[in-house]
């Protein structure tokens, strides 16, 4: 097939990688272009480009994209199965199978994202103490391995599905996902949203919600002093209510905000509104599923608010027993460094996990945007020592600065990944510039 050379970041705009890239209208196209002779910097896979980091960049290599592959191959009503190929979105999803009764039973807060980044990343939703990752719904894979042969891998193949869940994409194309969906009666959630005045508040709050179905928490990482941690928790429950399906008003960010847009002062301003807009009693409120599940995808572009420099987001899941410690821990050099942004989550995850690399673990997840201005790579290495010290770990769909040894302590069934690439990529074809950087090609 034709390549372009083409300039590529993830969603946080960091530093470009320059590339030749195919975009395959079809399978037949795709598993021809797979099977082209690549350079030494290998192939790697992207979706809709919604990883923040560099998992689906390959500077002076080549990629294939596979946002054309987007058919739905088949649905089974009775058993909630669908069966897709990898460039298919959440949003596709959404306006497909909602009004017939039927939702993703996980899903990131993104509907731009494709089915095929969620196997590679293993996603978690706001549902994830009680609904695992999105691989534990997978029911089989067709995956063309680097050396070009076929293969349909299910869950019960254990390493090669371990790898491949969550694996970044370094596994091979993947051509087909089937899945299983959740039945809903209705249009959306109710909603219940309440105050917490600091940490301790917060966390307390959560643990009195934990049977809820869904659950997520802004957090407001300027706070400091009495007031650190503080946040609104939102809790939701599938309604019955038929709630309007009307799309919601989309808007879009037409240029980059210049560099002092986002400052202490603007988000000190923003972060105490949007607190207040809570009252102080709590609310509950019908939402439609689009609005609960995928808030920001209502303002297009909405990383250009962070300038050309773009962002990096830190992401990390501590233990539930050390948490608590970790997490004030990491509020308060937040805080200090008066560099945090009013993009803040918390949230609670459970133990569903299908993947070597797969992210979750029991315990609380933290994620946090950083615009990238000088100073940004000390803070982070910052977070991610008292994160590693608490016995957590990053997200790797959300990195972009962690080193080697690092991630390596921080994800210690590694060694499997490893084992399972060497033994179908010897010769290293699939790579990408988080492969390089983070060493995935080198045996532990």
């Amino acid at each position: 097939m034709r390549k372009a050379a083409l300039q590529l970041t993830g969603w946080g705009r960091g530093p470009a990688s320059s590339l030749e890239a195919t975009r395959p209208e079809r399978f037949s196209e795709a598993v021809a272009a797979f099977s082209e002779p690549v350079g030494a910097h290998g192939l790697c896979l992207r979706g809709a480009g919604r990883s923040y980091g560099d998992c689906a960049l390959n500077a002076g290599g080549d990629a294939l994209i596979t946002t054309r592959l987007d058919r739905i191959l088949a649905f089974d009503a009775e058993t909630g199965i669908v069966q897709v190929e990898p460039g298919v979105d959440f949003r596709r999803l959404l306006q497909v199978f909602l009004p017939r009764g039927f939702l993703v039973p996980v899903t990131p807060g993104t509907f731009f994202a494709t089915i095929g980044g969620a196997v590679a990343n293993d996603v978690h939703g706001k549902n994830h103490e009680h609904a695992g990752s999105f691989c534990q719904h997978v029911t089989e894979l067709d995956l063309v391995l680097p050396d070009g042969s076929g293969r349909t891998v299910t869950p019960e193949d254990g390493a090669l599905f371990r790898a491949t869940a969550g694996g970044l994409g370094l596994t091979g194309l993947i051509t087909r996902i089937a899945f299983r969906m959740m039945r809903v009666s209705g249009g959306g959630v109710t909603v219940h949203e309440q105050r917490a005045n600091d940490l301790e508040a917060f966390l307390t709050a959560m643990a009195v919600s934990a049977d809820a179905t869904y659950s997520v928490g802004w957090i407001d990482g300027a706070a400091h002093g009495t007031r650190l941690g503080r946040g609104i928790l939102e809790t939701a429950e599938p309604c019955d209510d038929e709630i309007s399906r009307h799309r919601p008003r989309e808007l879009r960010v037409p240029v980059d905000f210049p560099g002092f847009a986002l400052n202490p002062v603007s988000i000190g301003i923003f972060n105490e509104t949007y607190f207040r807009r809570v009252p102080e009693a709590g609310r509950t409120r019908p939402v439609a599923w689009q609005k609960f599940l995928y808030p920001l995808d209502a303002i297009h572009d909405w990383n250009r608010i962070y300038g050309r420099r773009g962002f990096i987001q830190f992401q990390c899941v501590v233990p539930f027993e050390t948490g608590p410690a970790a997490l004030r821990d990491l509020l308060e050099v937040i805080s200090g460094s008066h560099r945090a942004s009013f993009l803040a989550v918390l949230k609670r995850m459970g133990a569903g996990r299908a993947g070597y690399l797969s992210f979750p673990m029991p315990g609380y997840t933290l994620a946090l945007d950083f615009p990238r201005r000088p100073g940004i790579e000390e803070l982070y290495e910052r977070l991610t020592a008292i994160t590693l010290d608490a016995g957590g770990r990053v997200y790797l769909a959300k990195d972009a600065l962690l080193d080697a040894l690092t991630f390596r302590r921080m994800y210690p069934e590694f060694a499997g990944f490893s084992e399972v690439l060497a033994s179908i990529d010897a010769s290293s074809r699939m790579q990408s510039d988080m492969a390089r950087r983070l060493r995935l090609r080198e045996a532990p």
